[in-house]
């Protein structure tokens, strides 16, 4: 385990290599050593590897010595998990693009990684009005006393009164970083930043040292999102950010509520817009606190190496096999089995009706 660790951090340190080019190696080599000691050409099978990309890997595979960087990682104490990791969060694992490795300062609870202990993400603009602030301040605050983690991205105006509201009320907030896990961004958060890391998470897919740039962050608003089991947008423009971790959470199949506004105000209109697409309105501390108790339970965590029943077909045996306990795909099953992508929909309806296999939003399926 310690071996495969070195080289999902390896891997993602090459530019070009993301969480789907991850999956599709895990899924083609069994595992990232093996990947690591592929040939180009080898790896040219891989949809995504292009010449470019293979120029890259072989330069930095020559450059990178995979047990050098996690010692290296180790002794200047940054930790994070991996997708090979039994301790990798939860809730993560279900989305199409899970961080092959995710870093994280602070304080880790078993729970929140299971997804037993309920996060609701909370977003919104940089330029929050003095009445998205204080309803931000309100419903953090009602959250929290109610048990429930307040997740957001440590910017400016919402995120930061998400966060503090949160911590005063003695609760449990999480930030997700669009920078490394060592950078502090925006500086003026540096005291929030610190409060998080001693009472909460920090937590970024990016390697220590990466610096802020403007690229980084809408991505990470898919960690917020994925993390959530709902996600509240307080006020937003129609092109922002926050709407952004909204598609996410839509995609992944979590509950979006809104805050309304005024016509007036263009921090409004995305939040309003959202609402003529099905987002749940906020009408208040009471009414949020009743339609999040509705949202299911999660299920108890099946056993990581469940037996495949002896008088299952072959061909189905042979999927049920490939799935393991981890999310795949359909793509990478089709690839990973060499079946035809009809035969592979065919075999995963035929698991689904007999109670082996769920299928998770964005076309992914995991063993029950």
């Amino acid at each position: 385990m310690v071996e495969e660790r070195a080289y999902w951090l390896a891997w993602s340190q090459i530019r070009g290599i993301g969480a789907v080019l991850l999956q599709r190696l895990q899924a083609h080599y069994k595992t990232l050593a093996a990947a690591w000691q592929a040939s180009p050409a080898s790896l040219a099978q891989i949809d995504g590897f292009g010449g470019k990309l293979l120029a890259a890997v072989t330069a930095e595979r020559s450059r990178l010595e995979p047990e050098k960087l996690l010692a290296d990682y180790c002794d200047r104490g940054f930790q994070f998990w991996t997708l090979a990791d039994d301790d990798y969060p939860r809730l993560l694992r279900e989305i199409p693009s899970p961080p092959g490795v995710l870093y994280y300062r602070g304080q880790v609870k078993p729970a929140e990684l299971q997804g037993f202990a309920p996060l609701i993400g909370i977003v919104g603009t940089r330029n929050a009005t003095e009445y998205g602030r204080r309803w931000t301040g309100r419903l953090s605050t009602a959250l929290s006393k109610h048990g429930f983690g307040i997740i957001s991205g440590l910017a400016l105006g919402i995120d930061t009164e998400a966060h503090q509201a949160c911590l005063e009320a003695g609760g449990r907030t999480l930030a997700v970083l669009g920078t490394g896990i060592d950078i502090i961004y925006p500086s003026r958060n540096a005291g929030l930043f610190e409060r998080i890391e001693a009472e909460g998470l920090l937590l970024s897919d990016y390697p220590p040292g990466t610096r802020p740039d403007a690229k980084n962050f809408p991505p990470r608003n898919r960690i917020i999102a994925g993390l959530s089991r709902a996600v509240l947008v307080m006020e937003a423009q129609q092109r922002s950010g926050a709407l952004i971790t909204a598609h996410f959470a839509n995609e992944f199949g979590r509950d979006i509520f809104a805050l309304p506004g005024s016509l007036d105000q263009p921090y409004s209109w995305g939040c309003l817009e959202l609402c003529t697409r099905g987002a749940q309105p906020i009408l208040g501390e009471s009414e949020l606190i009743e339609a999040l108790g509705e949202i299911p339970q999660l299920d108890a965590i099946a056993p990581a190496h469940p037996e495949t029943p002896a008088d299952l077909a072959p061909e189905l045996a042979q999927i049920l096999e490939t799935l393991a306990s981890e999310s795949l795909p359909l793509d990478l099953i089709v690839q990973n089995t060499g079946t035809s992508a009809g035969q592979v929909s065919g075999a995963l309806l035929q698991l689904e009706l007999m109670g082996l296999v769920r299928q998770l939003p964005g076309l992914r399926y995991q063993r029950c």
